[in-house]
């Protein structure tokens, strides 16, 4: 770790030195409409969880990503929530009231990703076993995900992160789950717009979740993010 004056805290990035510039990632803007539309939310009385705007969201969504439907919610986390959520049950049944659908069971997930990635698994009682990093596009590595099989072969999902906008080896690591017998929650909240030999992100897992966070576009701090459901 570095200070200010670029002084060595930690002798680990010794001889790193701090980049002279940044690339930052994209911040919320407001060009005309947009301001337009938030008045009308807020004159109509519509600044809820439920709405003609919601709605218009998940219906333009669904036809752009190009899935019967979708449905917002929250946040980015939350989608991923109740993704994961609804493929524990899936796979274990419907837990009793105050357990979570994934208790006592391993779940591999992208080891760099945002905690959200992440934190659902252990609100639904899961262990998340994080799957090394390739060096081509800097997401789940396949042969990883191979190996942790050898070593831990009753998993039956995988979390899967699209990180900064570029996707994974996806063809890659469906084919590993298919062949384990395994679901995959697709987290392409970083990848709207991204596609994967000429398919939206988000397609190839048996649920996504994509988002409006500041970060790539945005819909007034991340109020209409997206979980839609797949059908395969």
């Amino acid at each position: 770790m570095a200070s200010g004056n670029n002084q060595v805290f930690d002798s680990r990035f010794m001889g790193i030195d701090a980049f002279k510039s940044k690339i930052w990632l994209a911040s919320p803007t407001m060009h005309g409409d947009e301001q337009k539309w938030v008045d009308e939310a807020i004159r109509t009385n519509w600044v809820s969880t439920v709405g003609e705007n919601i709605n218009e969201v998940e219906r333009q969504m669904a036809a752009y990503i190009g899935v019967e439907h979708a449905v917002a919610l929250s946040c980015g986390t939350a989608a991923l929530h109740l993704a994961i959520r609804l493929a524990g049950e899936k796979l274990y049944g419907i837990p009793q009231v105050g357990h979570g659908s994934l208790e006592g069971k391993r779940v591999f997930a992208s080891d760099m990703t945002f905690d959200a990635t992440v934190n659902p698994i252990t609100y639904e009682g899961g262990e998340p076993v994080f799957i090394d990093t390739e060096r081509d596009t800097w997401n789940m590595d396949p042969a990883a995900l191979e190996k942790a099989f050898e070593i831990y072969p009753e998993v039956k999902l995988i979390v899967v992160a699209h990180l900064y906008g570029t996707p994974g080896k996806i063809d890659e690591i469906r084919a590993i789950a298919d062949k384990h017998g395994a679901l995959i929650v697709e987290d392409a909240a970083e990848s709207l717009g991204a596609t994967y030999k000429g398919k939206q992100t988000g397609l190839f897992g048996d649920l996504g979740a994509i988002s409006f966070n500041g970060n790539n576009v945005t819909a007034s701090e991340n109020k209409d993010s997206n979980l839609h459901k797949l059908s395969r």
